[in-house]
């Protein structure tokens, strides 16, 4: 009977254990999943579309909208930030800003960042005037994969 015990308690801790992982995988999931909520982030063709025009008019460097990467397009309500990679600069996240119908360039953010710097470039992006729902999103993003 001992010996039934030890197996039983065994898979009972492995199964506690088992758990305890996919408890802690899910919350991650969830969490980082959330860190985007209301925000509009699909990579669609004609988003790309509407935004390389957008990035190359706020660049100095004369490139063509077609030489535009996008690794991230995010909207929430009035503002919005395309994280782009082009020939003549450095991967960044510009901002946008719609002011009666018309979408203006604000600020480009680059580098890199770890997640620990997380709450600075949400504080960043919200002293710009970015909702805290893109703030927050934008954090994750260049910041997911640290």
């Amino acid at each position: 009977m001992g010996a039934g015990r030890n197996t039983i308690f065994r898979h009972g801790r492995v199964a506690a254990m088992t758990l305890a992982g996919l408890f802690i995988t899910l919350t991650t999931a969830f969490a980082a999943g959330g860190a985007c909520d209301g925000v509009k982030v699909e990579m669609t063709k004609a988003r790309k579309d509407r935004y390389a025009p957008l990035v190359v008019s706020a660049m100095e460097a004369k490139i063509k909208p077609a030489q535009v990467e996008f690794s991230a397009i995010l909207e929430n309500g009035n503002w919005s930030a395309t994280y782009v990679s082009t020939p003549a600069s450095d991967d960044g996240m510009m901002f946008f800003h719609t002011v009666n119908g018309k979408m203006h360039f604000r600020e480009v953010w680059g580098g890199w960042a770890e997640p620990s710097e997380r709450p600075e470039l949400v504080a960043w992006a919200r002293k710009l005037g970015a909702p805290v729902a893109l703030a927050t999103c934008f954090a994750e993003t260049v910041t997911e994969g640290e």
